[in-house]
């Protein structure tokens, strides 16, 4: 009966990645024998046994810790960008999360989760996690609130700020061969929590609780703020956490929204290539993460490096929003959606994963970092020598 298939409809479109809502009941003779009428009333009654569209309420006076403002960050239309496009275009801000990074959340809900469940306590469990840098950062000062031991392994190839950020919240940092992306920093975790005692490994890329929080948070949010008019998400992924907590639950609140993942150019294992070097830290892993939903997408972008990197500059430039380089290759992503024709009146939404302060030592910021050592004062230039002593010349 219908009334069997909708007793739960997220586990029956969990079971079938890949359909959407709609295709399922479809599928099942459920949605083709019925009037046009009577389908609308047939997606209202799926998206009525949904979790609540209502996002979480933002802490009210006072709140008892960092870990309580983390998420309802702000949803903005792009402007300048979009100048020509057939669809708006909305930016969603992790930016503005407490570390400033989507990382945030998971890394609050991954120990909490994990506390609730009896598998770690404060003084007792070192956590340990391989990450690209934010979510070591989202980790790091939830362990830091929390009283927990933290090392964390990286690829080298991360910027230097997020090395000082990890090591500024109190964590143990270990750099793993950067030729290796991020699967030799998963090695490195595996072997370093083997040899640790009382260790535990939240492991982004496969749990669950990862994309469990945008289930919850981040996806009620974006609809919450669209008043359910989005049309089409358009996401970078990384772990997958953020693409398939949202994609599914948008997808429960509307089965016709389309979601879209980017991914590298120069690493596109989404779209079945082959894994290599790439300068957008925090996406294209060099493998697909075991919790990413590769049947909540419907459509694969590869964004090239330089692009992304050029185009976050132009975020700020033009928008006023000082982002990393995953968010240039979101917004490239949603503005290429948003010039289609057909997408004529529709509302594209974006995530712009994380703040741009954070790549101030990378390439991003290579030809701006060089003019800016090289300004001078005065008519003089400031001189550093090999020791490091300062001095004006001429």
């Amino acid at each position: 009966s219908i009334h069997a298939h909708l007793e739960n409809p997220y586990k029956l479109a969990h079971r079938h990645k890949g359909t959407s809502m709609q295709q399922l009941l479809a599928k099942n003779g459920l949605m083709s024998s019925l009037p046009c009428r009577q389908r609308r009333d047939v997606r209202s009654r799926v998206a009525s046994t949904t979790p609540p569209v209502t996002a979480p309420p933002k802490v009210a006076g006072i709140a008892q810790d960092i870990t309580q403002v983390v998420g309802n960050t702000p949803l903005v239309f792009l402007n300048r960008l979009t100048q020509g496009c057939h669809a708006k275009v909305a930016a969603k801000l992790e930016i503005m999360e407490p570390c400033c990074s989507v990382k945030d959340r998971i890394g609050k809900n991954m120990i909490e989760t994990a506390e609730a469940r009896g598998l770690i306590k404060p003084g007792v469990t070192t956590l340990v996690e391989p990450t690209s840098g934010n979510t070591g950062i989202g980790l790091a000062f939830v362990a830091a609130s929390k009283g927990y031991k933290l090392i964390l392994t990286m690829p080298a190839s991360m910027s230097l700020e997020r090395r000082v950020l990890l090591k500024a919240f109190g964590a143990e940092l270990v750099l793993t061969d950067p030729s290796k992306g991020m699967r030799g920093a998963v090695e490195m975790a595996d072997k370093i929590a083997a040899e640790t005692p009382n260790s535990f490994i939240p492991q982004q890329f496969e749990n669950p609780a990862n994309a469990e929080i945008h289930r919850r948070t981040t996806g009620p949010e974006i609809w919450q703020d669209t008043a359910g008019q989005v049309d089409i998400l358009v996401c970078t992924v990384g772990t997958g956490g953020t693409i398939t907590g949202i994609g599914e639950y948008l997808k429960m609140q509307n089965p016709d929204i389309k979601v879209v993942a980017v991914e590298p150019a120069e690493s596109p294992v989404l779209s079945g290539g082959k894994p290599g070097p790439h300068k957008i830290q925090g996406i294209g892993a060099g493998f697909v993460p075991a919790i990413l939903n590769t049947g909540v997408y419907s459509e694969i972008l590869k964004v090239p490096s330089d692009d992304s990197i050029a185009m976050a500059k132009e975020l700020a430039r033009k928008e006023g929003l000082f982002c990393g380089i995953s968010s240039g290759a979101a917004t490239i992503g949603a503005l290429e959606v948003a010039r289609r024709k057909e997408n004529e009146g529709k509302l594209v939404v974006t995530v712009l994963p994380s703040f741009g302060e954070r790549y101030l030592s990378s390439a991003m910021f290579a030809d701006i970092r060089t003019e800016c050592e090289e300004m001078g004062i005065n008519e003089r230039i400031l001189y550093r020598d090999i020791a490091g002593r300062e001095r004006f010349v001429p």
